[in-house]
């Protein structure tokens, strides 16, 4: 399980608003696409180098692709890099202010002190 691996998906894709949109589309061909092209590029690096070896579990790739905020947080993907990409694929779903953040905290409110640990 990588924790950075997540929240990097969760960060790259929350910054470009074509793959907000094909996240939200088609959300499992949108997570394989950036598993075999983005995953193992090097953050804020321009010169090409790449690793070979970041892959999500199936754990993770299943709560990417079901866009499972709850799995995610249990995972110790970050809270609110989720929160952030969420809002920008759903918030436009609800008519009631903040309804998605609402919503959003409401499905974590199960979760007891401590919880997961978010540090990477």
């Amino acid at each position: 399980m990588s924790k950075y691996l997540l929240d990097k998906f969760l960060y790259t894709v929350d910054r470009d608003p074509e793959l907000v949109e094909r996240y939200r589309e088609d959300p499992a061909g949108t997570v394989r696409w950036w598993e075999e092209h983005v995953a193992n590029a090097l953050l804020n690096c321009h010169s090409g180098e790449t690793g070979t070896w970041q892959r999500f579990t199936d754990e993770e790739r299943a709560a990417l692709a079901g866009h499972d905020h709850v799995a995610l947080f249990a995972l110790g993907a970050h809270p609110f890099l989720a929160l952030t990409l969420f809002i920008a694929m759903f918030e436009r779903d609800h008519d009631e202010p903040l309804a998605y953040q609402k919503q959003y905290g409401a499905r974590l409110a199960h979760f007891d002190l401590p919880y997961p640990d978010i540090a990477t």
